[in-house]
């Protein structure tokens, strides 16, 4: 049985829940996301409350049912508070900067980096080390973070490149020196 399948997922207020059929449909003041559910499990909505229920007791229907009570979870989450990411950046030089909807980074190449938000995601760049993208996909977060990470991950001798806050970086140690 799926610990995490069988906790309701309540609905906040100022948020829209609409179900028609496999398809549930979520609004709130953060903006609007739908989703098509796997036809192994059942969507149902009691007063405040949604269940997702597996349709029979097969491994892949119980497979499916905490996956799908999660992505529904996240999904009002989304719509109601929002998600970050926060992201450091470590190296001299290294700084980012927002340009309109645009985050430039500078990050060691001979060139800046342009990453283009889309709709949805907001950069806020707090000082020119530290950014974070805020949005209420919690999908399309991780997914555009993970990208401006991928612009230069940490490296492990120095440590420098994009990391995740509080990401621990496993650190090497470099070549001896002469005797």
């Amino acid at each position: 049985m799926s610990r995490v399948g069988k906790v309701p997922i309540a609905i906040p207020s100022g948020v829209e829940v609409v179900i028609e059929g496999q398809r549930i449909s979520v609004q709130g003041s953060k903006g609007r996301l739908e989703r098509e559910l796997r036809p192994e499990v059942r969507l149902e909505r009691e007063d405040n409350l949604l269940k997702v229920t597996p349709v029979d007791e097969s491994g892949f229907a119980r497979a499916q049912w905490g996956l799908s009570r999660t992505l529904v979870a996240n999904m009002v989450q989304g719509v109601s508070q929002g998600f970050k990411k926060d992201l450091e950046l470590a190296g001299v030089g290294y700084r980012a900067a927002k340009q309109g909807n645009k985050l430039v980074l500078t990050v060691g190449f001979s060139h800046p980096v342009e990453v283009e938000a889309p709709e949805g995601i907001e950069f806020v760049v707090a000082n020119p080390t530290h950014l974070s993208v805020n949005g209420y996909d919690r999908e399309l977060v991780g997914e555009i973070a993970a990208k401006i990470r991928g612009v230069r991950p940490p490296e492990p001798y120095k440590g420098k490149g994009i990391h995740y806050a509080g990401e621990r970086i496993r650190r090497k140690v470099g070549k001896t020196g002469k005797k």
